[in-house]
Formats: C-alpha cells, sequence, structure tokens
C-alpha cells in the first residue's frame, strides 16, 4: 500500500482564512486568481472540457447496486488499478438524519455497495461525514442507519467534525477565503468520492455531489450549520472546495430523492437512479438536467463551468442509460430566486 507522510497541521495564528479582504483586494485578486494557479489542478482546469457521466435507471436499494457502481465506474474510465493499494474516503450525506424522512441522507446499501466494489478492487476504505446540522455523530449514523450498515461491513467512520485539521490554500479564490482547513482523513485520502442524495435545495436550487462537499469541513473550525462558508457566499465556497480537493469522483443517490423544500423539508421523490462520473460539475450539470433545471443558472454550476468541469450538454457524454430517459422535473420553491432555474415556465412550483 501506498502511502503519504501525515500533513503537518496548520497553526495559522493570523487566522487569514477567515478574514475578508477589502473589496479592492477582492477585485485586484479577481483577474490574476487563475493565473496564479500551477500544476495539475490548473493543467485540470485548462483540459477538462469533456467529461464522461453514467446514468443507470431502475435501480433498487435492495438488489444489483455493486454492479451498476462498478459498471459506472469502469464506462467513466476508471480501472481497479487506478485504486489497488489506496485510500478511499466516502463522502456520504448525512445532514441532519431522521428515520421517518430516509430520503433526505444517503441510503446505507449505496454506500456500502461502493465500499465493496473499491475494496474488491485493492482500496483500503473509509467512510467519513462531517453533518452540518448535528453536533451529535453518533445520532445522525443511529437516525441514518448508516452506523449498523458499516459496523455489518465492518467498515471505520470518521467524524469529520472533530478530527485534526490541516490547512490548504484555496486553490478556487472564488471566495474571500485565502485557505480552508481539512480534516486529516480528505487530506490524506487518494480519492474523496463524493455520495450524495439527490434533492432540491431552497437556496441554490440542487443539492447534490460538489455541495455535497460542505460535509467534509470541520464543524469546530466552521459551526453549525458552517455559518463560515455561509457568510463568505455559498456559491463561491462550494466551487472553492471542489476546486481545492484533487482526485474526486462521484456516486449519487438517485433512488429515493427529496423535492420541494429540500435539502431537510421536501418531499420523497422516487426515480431510482444512480449517477456516476469522475467530474462532479458535469454530474450535477447532467442531475440538473433530469430534475428540470437548467444547469447554467445554478449559481455554483455557472463559476466553476469550463474551469473545474463542462456543463455544456454537448461536452458531456453520455453513459449508460440516457439522461433524457429518466428526465422527470422535480417540485422546488416558488421563489423568485429559484423560479429562473426551472427549465420551462411552467414547471412544477411548491407555494
Amino acid at each position: 500500500m501506498n502511502h503519504h507522510p501525515s500533513p503537518p497541521i496548520s497553526q495559522d495564528p493570523t487566522c487569514e482564512e477567515m478574514q475578508l479582504p477589502s473589496r479592492r483586494a477582492v477585485l485586484a485578486l479577481g483577474g490574476a486568481a487563475f493565473a496564479c494557479l500551477a500544476g495539475t489542478k490548473a493543467v485540470q482546469w485548462a483540459t477538462a472540457l469533456r467529461a464522461e457521466v453514467f446514468v443507470a435507471k431502475n435501480q433498487k436499494y435492495d438488489q444489483g447496486l455493486g454492479k451498476t457502481i462498478q459498471d459506472g465506474l469502469l464506462n467513466c474510465g476508471f480501472t481497479p488499478k487506478q485504486f489497488s493499494g489506496k485510500r478511499v474516503l466516502l463522502k456520504p450525506n448525512l445532514v441532519e438524519p431522521c428515520l421517518a424522512i430516509p430520503h433526505m441522507t444517503t441510503h446505507p446499501a449505496v454506500i456500502i455497495a461502493a465500499s465493496e466494489v473499491f475494496r474488491r478492487w485493492g482500496a483500503t476504505v473509509r467512510v467519513g461525514e462531517a453533518p452540518g446540522h448535528v453536533r451529535d455523530t453518533e445520532m445522525a449514523l443511529v437516525e441514518s442507519g448508516v452506523g449498523e450498515a458499516l459496523r455489518d461491513a465492518g467498515l471505520t467512520f470518521a467524524d469529520l467534525n472533530y478530527e485534526q485539521v490541516g490547512w490548504r490554500r484555496n486553490l478556487g479564490r472564488f471566495s474571500p477565503l485565502k485557505g480552508i482547513y481539512f480534516p486529516q482523513n480528505v487530506l490524506e485520502a487518494d480519492y474523496v468520492v463524493s455520495m450524495p442524495k439527490l434533492k432540491t435545495h431552497h437556496w441554490v436550487g440542487l443539492t447534490c455531489s460538489m455541495k455535497n462537499f460542505y460535509g467534509v469541513l470541520p464543524g469546530i473550525k466552521y459551526g453549525w450549520p458552517k455559518n463560515v462558508l455561509h457568510h463568505n457566499g455559498i456559491p463561491q465556497t462550494v466551487a472553492d472546495i471542489n476546486a481545492t480537493i484533487s482526485h474526486s469522483l462521484a456516486i449519487v443517490d438517485g433512488i429515493d430523492c427529496m423535492e420541494g423544500d429540500g435539502p431537510i423539508l421536501g418531499s420523497l421523490k422516487h426515480m431510482g437512479l444512480i449517477l456516476v462520473g469522475g467530474n462532479l460539475p458535469a454530474v450535477d450539470a447532467t442531475a440538473a438536467r433530469i430534475i428540470g433545471l437548467r444547469p447554467d443558472r445554478i449559481s455554483y454550476l455557472q463559476l466553476t463551468a469550463n474551469r473545474l468541469g463542462p456543463i455544456a450538454e454537448s461536452h458531456i457524454e453520455q453513459r449508460g442509460e440516457r439522461w433524457q430517459d429518466s428526465a422527470n422535473a422535480f417540485q422546488i420553491l416558488d421563489e423568485p430566486h429559484l423560479r429562473p432555474l426551472r427549465t420551462t415556465a411552467d414547471g412544477p412550483l411548491v407555494s
């Protein structure tokens, strides 16, 4: 197994990443931000003009998920050799679990199925999450059913809210944050797999693989519900986190979804879908189209388009099922900031 040295734990006495620079400084930095990027991430941004997204329909929690996920990874260009000896961190969505609302959080069966694929391919697998609305992570594990499933599968859970952290420079610079604190398990992972529940969101319209990465940032640094991030702009900080995490991919639980007043108070929407992809903006753009939203009008996708990846349909290579065959518009709140996101003027609303 390949081992990385443990990253240094940041002391950062000035806490610069929490400070807001002047408007003049933001404007001055804005034009130069991407010119300053170097190395792999800059190359990825410059060349990520096309991406593959796999869609599987007629999926069920109690059968065949492992094969579906494996087929999705293979169809998107991943190989077993890539994961052999690597450390894989699966990041589900356990935002505010409740046994009575299972369509709010990633289903345990999807997590276990993904873990079995990566383990079979020779990876060391851990599951980690920093629930944004609850400080009691053990309660979140119980209410979501994830804790019992992990114990039965012999998987380790990492409480990302309370781990030691390391500070990394913000490679996106979409927000004023100079850097971002990441938990140790995120820093040490060779691959971080976003495993969201497909849901609407009352502020940004859609929460899927990119927004799910809010849950890799520790509550001990960013608060509950990650208010430091909210105050620096939700779209901007979503983009920053995704720009700074390398080696990410997505496996989306789109079987039982949430529409309406998501991501917590919405209603069940059964779709029977699994989405897989190595480029998170492309995955989220495809998910948006499936649920009847325009990717080019979703704020964090606007920011990252052709920087972190493509969102134009012509630049996304469809694998598996055609997304059009699964399209089914979700209800969204009837709010001025959400109405322009709909693909049609007469799309379904929730009063």
